[in-house]
């Protein structure tokens, strides 16, 4: 092999590693293989919450996700962002919500910087797969958890206040 086909091997090879690392920073977090009824995981820890809030988004309806981010804000400018534990879970028409062109994404990479999670239920994406012939992209911030509804009754067993605003 010549200098330029190894030079040319070591670019191609450099560039598929740069791509590979491109793609797997832009897939979202997945409970898909170590969600655990009974064991509660999250993304974000909150060692000193006192107050932990499950919120339901069910509904492809803008005002209603900027009253859901509207409460959120409202809570942890109450409590503090260590003092509160908030998972915001989307499913069914709600899922829209972590959409990209939903146009929530600054507002949900602001909450979620501050410590709340957002949970996305697969099953709908894979119904809205159906249609559209590929799973849909989420916002970066979002997290996939087997079923939306399931992870809201997990939450609650383990103590979450469930709030559908």
């Amino acid at each position: 092999m010549n200098h330029a086909s190894k030079l040319a091997s070591a670019v191609a090879l450099a560039v598929a590693f740069l791509v590979a690392g491109v793609a797997s920073a832009q897939a979202n977090p997945s409970m898909m293989k170590t969600f655990k009824f009974d064991q509660p995981t999250f993304i974000k820890d909150h060692p000193f919450a006192k107050a932990h809030v499950v919120i339901q988004v069910s509904q492809a309806n803008p005002a209603r996700w900027n009253l859901v981010l509207n409460n959120v804000q409202n809570m942890l400018n109450y409590m503090g962002e260590d003092r509160i534990q908030i998972v915001v879970v989307s499913y069914g028409p709600g899922l829209k919500m972590l959409l990209p062109k939903s146009r929530m994404g600054k507002r949900i990479a602001s909450r979620s910087n501050e410590g709340v999670e957002f949970d996305a239920c697969h099953n709908t994406m894979e119904h809205m797969a159906h249609k559209l012939g590929h799973m849909p992209k989420l916002v970066p911030d979002a997290v996939i958890v087997p079923a939306g509804v399931i992870r809201i009754v997990q939450l609650q067993r383990h103590g979450f206040t469930y709030i559908k605003p």
